[in-house]
């Protein structure tokens, strides 16, 4: 009798502070998330981000991060494995972060949550319970098209995995 191999699909969730107002953003994100459905279910969490006082001091962004975390956390599933996007978190290729999903999702948990923080960035809170943190680049991109980006290497990585043609 042959063995039949199960194939559990990977849930990829994203957890994002701010909402996405730019229709080119939206139109990406509707693209990729598109692309995705072939080998995930994904599932994007937009969370309201805290207004900003002009010259905030850096009790009052302190403040700010703590809400955003405390609804960060509300969100947070108990077995998905957690990667916060920080700008100190480790860097890969695209091959390299192929082989982290893929690792991820053999060894550890058939769900994946990504965190992207609001603009004054994530909580210790929320960095002390992730798995991993990540950075894409030491340059600061706007996290609304970082969102974006991180679902475009999502989509490479599942390609890469599966031996696809993407373009390079």
């Amino acid at each position: 009798m042959a063995l039949r191999h199960i194939m559990i699909m990977l849930h990829i969730n994203i957890v994002c502070i701010g909402k996405i107002k730019e229709k080119f953003l939206q139109d990406a994100l509707t693209e990729y998330s598109k692309r995705l459905s072939k080998y995930s279910l994904l599932n994007i969490i937009e969370l309201s981000d805290e207004k900003i006082p002009n010259n905030a001091t850096e009790k009052e962004l302190l403040i700010i991060k703590d809400k955003e975390a405390k609804n960060i956390l509300k969100h947070l599933k108990k077995d998905s494995y957690i990667i916060s996007l920080d700008l100190k978190g480790k860097q890969f290729t695209s091959e390299e972060f192929s082989k982290k999903i893929q690792n991820i999702s053999l060894n550890y948990s058939n769900s994946i949550t990504f965190i992207i923080g609001g603009s004054t960035g994530l909580s210790t809170k929320v960095l002390d319970v992730s798995n991993e943190l990540i950075s894409f680049s030491k340059m600061t991109f706007p996290h609304q098209l970082f969102r974006v980006f991180l679902l475009e290497q999502i989509f490479r990585a599942f390609k890469i995995t599966n031996n696809e043609t993407y373009h390079k």
